[in-house]
């Protein structure tokens, strides 16, 4: 859990072909940026496929269902002063109109804000082979594509207790991992300049507590270490079968503030000659009863807290991110100086409901002042064997951690399917990569009311024509699982389409889950607590996530109108 798998294989291959950046999310269009966010006030550079466009081509800008502008389009390439308000999310539309008929061609969602930890939109890399600028950029473009504006730099460091080797104050060229892969400098470095060109940070991942063998040469204390008895006999440490790895990994005492200043020295020396943004620790979830050195009983859950803020502390201008490994030690994480909250999920959370309490849980623990960013690896045992990513269970997993809030870690040079990152024998089908990009564009474009606070609330929904097996959340298979957020004055009810799915376990572990059947002008009427201004509707399945507005009626306090489509999420906003 946490940092290993010990039966962990690799893909030997020095690099994966990334989904190509120029795909088109939506229509036959592609339509990209040159950031993954943007400062108020900046220049957003648009880049089009120009030639597929029909004469009189336009872009429009749009803040939720608001129009804020538009242009006509006369080239492949053309820029958009984003707008002076901090943390918010627009949709760029580019249409044409014959006949009065209008034509959506292609979508793109623009996240305007200043600091990363607001919205996280977390990806990975894991393999750091002697690659090209060209390898490097093809994997940072497709990442920019799908808006990731963090990446965590998984096992790219030597030993856990020296992560970076320095000789007379050079770095090593090239070192060993733990699990005896080359590891260069050089790729490193350039993975990091590439992403802070598109505006991404890089975060240095490391356990909080890991020693390799012999570490006491390297002047870790033996008062330092965790132990499984009070008699300090034996050592609490995660086996890992040599080879392919090159040590077992020793538990040392994250509270122990002699650690602490080691291992902020070690870092210390990371950041003099990489420009790492920050750093993502990890752990390696619930170990029992366990001891410190002098035989009192140690609590790990409850030493993370003070490591997080000794970090912090120390190099106050870089970001610092824990893993809760199935939510071990998450109360202690939510109330330290970590920038957002990130969960892996295990077991007991295997349901889609267990999803959307995870995150509600994160927003209680940090009261709503921290976001939440899940790892969730997808179809587990079908991807001990070469093969496919479910394209539904994925999307479906998506829908359930995008509409509650979250985002889903996945996207690296591949996607995730282990918790060994390398590990890479799933790949995505076409479908997938068109709708992953819709998916983040869908999650940047209306981070407002996905992310951006609001209390979450049950919405009464009636299906006029029953075409919707309509069901109150928690999800239920054979069901519209509906639930709903009060956001100012806006009510935002989603719908996630479980009518013919499978399996409620999003993890799907052997990829069984179907799609859902697509249901379109579905007659449908809630209850609304006053006078309705507006009523309209996105998916991310559908016309790339633009926003419609919807023909309503009111008649009292029931409000009727037909939505267009639904697939496996719909998102309603009520204006009032």
């Amino acid at each position: 859990m946490g940092c290993k798998d010990s039966n962990a294989s690799s893909d030997p291959s020095p690099t994966e072909v990334p989904a190509n950046p120029g795909t088109p999310a939506y229509g036959n269009v592609s339509l990209s940026i040159d950031k993954a966010a943007y400062s108020p006030g900046s220049d957003v550079t648009f880049t089009v496929d120009f030639a597929k466009l029909p004469a009189g081509a336009k872009v429009r800008y749009k803040y939720l269902n608001q129009v804020l502008g538009e242009a006509a389009i006369t080239s492949g390439t053309w820029t958009w002063k984003a707008p002076a308000t901090d943390f918010r999310g627009y949709l760029a539309e580019v249409f044409s109109t014959v006949n009065a008929t209008e034509t959506i061609h292609a979508t793109i969602g623009v996240d305007v804000s200043s600091d990363w930890k607001k919205f996280p939109r977390y990806g990975f890399l894991s393999k750091f082979p002697q690659l090209s600028e060209a390898e490097v950029n093809g994997v940072i473009s497709n990442l920019n594509r799908h808006h990731i504006n963090g990446i965590q730099f998984y096992d790219w460091h030597n030993k856990h207790h020296q992560p970076l080797p320095v000789s007379g104050g050079t770095p090593a060229s090239s070192w060993k991992d733990i699990m005896n892969r080359d590891i260069y400098f050089s790729t490193v470095q350039k993975y990091i300049s590439s992403a802070h060109s598109f505006n991404m940070k890089a975060m240095q991942y490391n356990l909080v507590y890991g020693a390799w063998d012999n570490a006491e040469a390297d002047g870790v204390q033996k008062e330092w270490y965790v132990f499984k008895d009070n008699t300090r006999t034996n050592r609490d440490f995660h086996p890992l079968p040599t080879p392919p790895f090159l040590s077992n990994i020793y538990l040392v005492d994250p509270a122990n503030t002699a650690w602490q200043n080691y291992l902020i020295n070690e870092n210390r020396k990371v950041y003099q000659h990489l420009a790492f943004d920050g750093f993502h620790m990890d752990q390696l979830g619930d170990r029992g009863t366990t001891y410190a050195y002098n035989g009192n009983a140690l609590n790990l859950s409850q030493t993370y807290k003070p490591f997080i803020n000794a970090v912090k502390a120390q190099a106050p201008n870089k970001y610092a991110v824990m893993n809760a490994v199935a939510q071990y030690g998450q109360q202690g994480i939510a109330e330290s100086n970590a920038d957002f909250l990130y969960t892996e999920v295990w077991a007991p959370f295997d349901t889609f409901n267990d999803l959307a309490n995870l995150i509600k849980q994160n927003n209680t623990l940090s009261n709503n002042t921290k976001n939440t960013v899940l790892t969730a690896y997808m179809n587990y045992d079908l991807s001990n064997n070469n093969g496919y990513f479910n394209t539904s269970s994925v999307l479906m997993t998506n829908a359930v951690i995008f509409a509650f809030g979250g985002s889903h870690l996945e996207m690296g040079e591949h996607m995730l399917s282990k918790e060994y990152f390398p590990h890479s024998k799933l790949e995505m089908k076409q479908d997938l990569k068109n709708a992953l990009v819709n998916y983040y564009d869908f999650l940047v474009a209306y981070q407002n009311l996905l992310r951006d606070g609001g209390t979450f609330n049950n919405v009464t929904l009636s299906s006029k024509d029953n075409k919707l097996a309509i069901a109150n959340w928690p999800a239920t298979a054979g069901s519209v699982a509906v639930f709903g957020k009060q956001a100012g004055n806006s009510q935002v009810i989603h719908l996630i389409n479980f009518k013919n799915s499978k399996t409620q376990n999003w993890r799907d572990t052997n990829g069984i889950q179907t799609a859902p059947v697509q249901v379109k002008d579905a007659k449908l009427s809630f209850t609304a607590t006053g006078p309705v201004k507006k009523v309209w509707c996105a998916s991310p399945d559908n016309i790339g996530g633009a926003s419609r507005s919807l023909n309503f009626a009111q008649s009292g306090n029931t409000v009727s109108f037909t939505l267009p489509e639904l697939q496996y999420w719909s998102m309603i906003v009520v204006e009032y």
